[in-house]
């Protein structure tokens, strides 16, 4: 009748309960499943893509306060390519701060990001005019990256923003105290700050910094918000935080390589500013250093301040460098010495990296004990200790001699500096 002949089936295929009967029962049940946990999972993703893409068209937000903040930005940015950057300055009132603050805007203008210069210490009245310009940016913004997480200024900020995704760039050592005490649970406290007692301005402003607090420590589990860490500081950060490593790719990039003088070059420290380290101890560690290693120039730190440097130049014949920009970018630009002599403090961990394959080496001078005031934090010496022991690719030395009687007779018997500074450039040209 013209019917095709229709295929003889299986054995098991005719025997109830056989090898098809099972894939029969089994098969669309086992196919819909899969169907459905791929539209799930693409359903996610969708969601994802779409977030990101929200984030990303919102923009990111930085706010920092210090040069080194805005310099570990631009290398952030650099490293995750971040499109629309706005910088936000919170200007402080040192003039060398502000002077380096503007020489780095600049360069971040040149990058191709935005940035907002705010006087935002200018008067009672600047923090509220502050704060009240930037809220509509902050309720929009998908991303924040942060510089200092114990200012004050930068936790209340925390408190105001719906940013899901938070970044916290290096501020320096600092960094591993914060590390630390978000660790421990504890509050955030500088490491050089004296004393456990709270005052007023503090327990006023408490409510905000428990929150700051809560919002950079790890998302819980499930939570969409995250939170990352962008440091050349050898640190371990808690589960839950995303840790990104800071090579200075951009500043070895953009700068050098520099020229090498014959010399060795100091680095300052505002260790005595901060009130950790007594100055006739630290200028006598300086002179030490220098007429042990022939240094020829110190480079100051932009919160020394100027009387210690007057009296820094007149007593050791060295002649002193007050830099435009942060010293990973002088010392990528050059000249500079083959070796830098430094405290413990940030430079001995960045250095190494922005001046890898250069030549220059850097040595560090441990702290003694009798250096620091009575008003040093409990915890200066084991931090300053740790900056030292974990600093990488550079040489420890032991702390520099001091004369016999420096204690007793402190600087009464020094000679003291009147006008300008004393500089040790003819000397070294003889």
């Amino acid at each position: 009748m013209g019917v095709p002949r229709q295929p003889r089936r299986p054995a098991a295929s005719r025997v109830p309960g056989g090898a098809a009967a099972k894939s029969s029962a089994t098969g669309p049940a086992s196919g819909r499943a899969a169907r459905r946990a791929a539209r799930q999972a693409a359903k996610q993703a969708t969601a994802q893509a779409a977030e990101a893409a929200k984030a990303q068209a919102a923009g990111t937000l930085a706010f920092v306060e210090s040069p080194v903040q805005l310099l570990n930005v631009l290398e952030w940015a650099h490293g995750e390519q971040a499109p629309a950057l706005t910088v936000v300055v919170l200007a402080p009132h040192d003039p060398m701060t502000r002077g380096q603050l503007r020489r780095m805007a600049e360069l971040a203008r040149e990058e191709g990001f935005s940035v907002r210069w705010e006087e935002a210490r200018d008067g009672a009245a600047a923090p509220l005019r502050t704060i009240g310009g930037l809220t509509r940016r902050l309720r929009r913004a998908g991303r924040v990256v942060i510089g200092d997480p114990f200012s004050r200024y930068v936790q209340l900020l925390l408190t105001l923003t719906r940013a899901r995704d938070l970044v916290v760039v290096d501020d320096g050592t600092a960094t591993m105290e914060f590390i630390t005490q978000l660790a421990n649970g504890e509050r955030l406290v500088r490491w050089h700050r004296y004393g456990g007692g709270r005052g007023p301005r503090d327990l006023a402003f408490a409510p905000f910094a428990a929150a700051a607090r809560r919002r950079l420590g790890p998302a819980p589990e499930g939570g969409r918000r995250t939170v990352g860490l962008f440091t050349s500081m050898p640190v371990e950060a808690p589960p839950g935080i995303r840790v990104l490593s800071n090579e200075f790719a951009w500043t070895r990039r953009r700068f050098g390589p520099p020229r090498l003088t014959r010399g060795t070059d100091i680095v300052g420290t505002s260790l005595v500013e901060t009130g950790v380290i007594d100055t006739d101890h630290y200028l006598e560690a300086v002179r030490s250093l220098a007429r042990a290693h022939g240094a020829t120039r110190y480079f100051a730190h932009r919160r020394e301040s100027t009387g210690k440097l007057h009296r820094l130049a007149a007593e050791t014949g060295l002649e002193v460098v007050r830099p435009d920009l942060p010293l990973e970018l002088i010392a990528r630009r050059g000249p500079i010495g083959k070796l830098i002599l430094s405290f413990p403090s940030t430079v001995v961990h960045t250095l190494p990296l922005a001046l890898t394959g250069t030549g220059v080496g850097v040595a560090v001078c441990d702290i003694d004990p009798s250096w620091l005031t009575g008003k040093a934090s409990p915890r200066a010496e084991g931090f300053l200790s740790g900056v030292t022991g974990t600093a990488r690719g550079v040489r420890r030395l032991p702390p520099a001699p001091c004369h016999d009687g420096l204690a007793a007779h402190g600087s009464a018997d020094r000679p003291q500096p009147s006008g300008t500074p004393v500089s040790g450039k003819k000397r070294n040209q003889s």
